[in-house]
């Protein structure tokens, strides 16, 4: 039981790593590819958006499948697809080849979530999600310093990473998973986007976009915000990748337990707020490596705790709806990545390599905006008469 969770993590672990150590290789992209950095952060931007868009669709249409055949197969186009964007001999070929390893990456995390629960009873379904979807929050620790350490000479030696994790969670999976249970009656696209019809959905699912659209404006092109201190040496790049993959772990067990104590709605106020601060101070950060590294361990850590409260508060709207407005909160926050990448860009031919991160201040505070006027603060617990 423990080796087949562990497996579909390790598939979750290269889908995180594809997904977001793109940022720490844009430079050699650009360079090899004969790309501006801001063109090359559109891998980021393509990759997400057809996430976004494929991933309702795509569940509708395998609904039927058998839980065993769509992980694998899931898998074998994403690891087909990365091997294509090693292989590929231009900018529009690698951008087409993001688009197929999104769809595999589209079909496999969800699915390996709803195969997590299905291995274990009711009472442990907690723990066993935890341990799948820790497979993202631990590439950001482990798999993303890794890649920009190999691709600080070839990128597409970052792509062969990829492809190997998840070939050996393919291989893993081919031999160790049987038994999985008949998926649930089919759920058409129709019903997976009936939830847009309620207002607090749609102004959940606008939080979850604009605050992602902040955050990855300046991640994905956070080489380009700390040059001075890095001075476009990989290796500095690579620590504060890693800093910033540590600081995401513990933002991501603090969020959890802070929301259970606090609320989702004060947790997500209080980091937005953070956030916004600590973009705005990037500029200045920047200029130093102990300043980066401050950067790197704060924002990481708001945003993650962020990232657990907003499919919290979305999925306390409509608790029996729960997967449905999950999934739309996933599509929402691949759409802030995939819009990230543009805004990003624009905000650097716009402002300057130092000041663009003052965009994404603005926007986590309309993301702050949006939570104030549209949630109201958790009712106190009523007061125990005395006897």
């Amino acid at each position: 039981m423990r080796l087949r969770l562990l497996l579909l993590a390790l598939g979750t672990f290269a889908v995180g790593t594809d997904t977001m150590v793109t940022a720490g290789i844009l430079g050699q992209v650009a360079r090899d590819l004969d790309v501006s950095v801001p063109a090359a952060g559109q891998m980021v931007t393509v990759f997400a958006l057809a996430y976004a868009l494929l991933a309702p669709v795509l569940a509708a249409l395998t609904a039927r499948w058998p839980r065993r055949r769509l992980l694998l197969t899931a898998l074998a186009v994403f690891t087909v697809a990365n091997a294509l964007s090693a292989l590929a001999p231009g900018f529009p070929a690698l951008l087409a080849t993001r688009v197929l390893a999104a769809a595999g990456a589209a079909l496999y995390t969800p699915t390996a979530s709803a195969a997590a629960t299905a291995l274990v009873p009711p009472e442990r379904r907690g723990r066993a999600l935890a341990t799948v979807l820790g497979g993202m929050t631990v590439a950001t620790a482990l798999g993303v310093p890794l890649g920009t350490y190999l691709g600080r000479t070839d990128w597409r030696l970052t792509m062969w990473l990829v492809v190997a994790l998840g070939g050996a969670a393919l291989l893993g999976l081919a031999a160790f998973l049987r038994g999985l249970p008949a998926p649930a009656p089919a759920v058409g696209l129709r019903e997976r986007l009936a939830p847009l019809r309620d207002g607090r959905v749609l102004a959940a699912a606008a939080t979850t976009f604009t605050f992602f659209l902040a955050f990855n404006a300046v991640y994905i092109y956070l080489a380009t915000a700390v040059r001075p201190a890095t001075g476009d040496d990989a290796g500095r790049l690579s620590l504060l990748l890693l800093a910033s993959g540590l600081a995401s772990v513990a933002g991501s067990w603090l969020g959890g337990r802070t929301v259970d104590r606090f609320g989702a709605r004060a947790v997500i106020l209080a980091a937005s707020v953070g956030a916004a601060a600590a973009f705005a101070a990037l500029p200045w950060l920047g200029r130093s490596m102990p300043g980066a590294f401050v950067y790197a361990l704060a924002t990481p850590l708001l945003g993650w705790a962020v990232s657990v409260a907003l499919p919290h508060r979305l999925a306390s709207l409509a608790p029996a709806s729960a997967p449905l407005l999950l999934s739309l909160n996933s599509s929402a926050l691949y759409l802030g990545i995939a819009a990230g990448g543009g805004a990003g860009s624009l905000a650097i031919t716009m402002l300057g390599e130092r000041w663009f991160p003052l965009t994404s201040a603005a926007l986590a505070l309309v993301a702050t905006l949006l939570v104030v006027s549209t949630t109201r603060p958790a009712a106190p617990a009523p007061a125990l008469s005395r006897a």
